[in-house]
């Protein structure tokens, strides 16, 4: 595989493990997977690549009148990253990416969630990509539709932080990955 491709695969593929964090958080339990979404975004070469992550489940607790009981847990199948290139993506499986065979799931293990205004919340907590854990803060809405609430969201992770390609790629894949993130779940 070419330096470009690997580049935008490798990006693309830490984003979506930071917007499965962010599911996690947002999340009440109940996940409805086929109506819930993580992508991620990143730049390579300038140009933005986008991916899905097709396999996660989590469990969250989530109430907003009791914050301090929220909890969430979910998990991604690091594998399981779409980018419409299985050549690109059996490239993100190795070990300058995702390295799969040793780190099969990245996770999000929520620690408190905080309201910042009207149906927002901040959920904090702990996400491990590739055996690294750093802190984080996941920004989402919540909000009712039909018989299932809605969490949404995105932030920013950088792939750097979890060793997501050397740095020879730096030239080329831009550090910042955009996690996005729409979950479904019953009420």
């Amino acid at each position: 595989m070419n330096a470009r491709v690997a580049g935008s695969l490798s990006r693309w593929f830490a984003t979506l493990l930071a917007a499965a964090t962010l599911t996690a958080v947002a999340v009440a339990s109940g996940i409805d997977a086929t109506k819930s979404e993580i992508a991620a975004t990143f730049r390579q070469m300038n140009v933005p690549v986008e991916g899905r992550f097709k396999i996660f489940h989590g469990v969250v607790n989530f109430d907003p009148v009791n914050l301090t009981a929220a909890r969430a847990r979910i998990e991604i199948d690091t594998a399981s990253f779409d980018l419409g290139a299985p050549e690109y993506e059996e490239e993100l499986r190795g070990k300058e990416w995702f390295d799969t065979s040793a780190y099969p799931k990245a996770s999000f293990i929520s620690s408190g969630v905080v309201a910042v205004g009207p149906n927002r919340f901040e959920a904090k907590g702990k996400f491990t990509l590739k055996g690294k854990t750093q802190e984080i803060k996941v920004p989402f809405t919540r909000r009712s539709d039909g018989g299932v609430q809605v969490y949404e969201g995105e932030l920013p992770i950088s792939r750097k932080a979890y060793a997501i390609g050397s740095a020879e790629w730096d030239d080329t894949l831009e550090d910042k990955v955009i996690v996005k993130f729409r979950i479904t779940a019953a009420k």
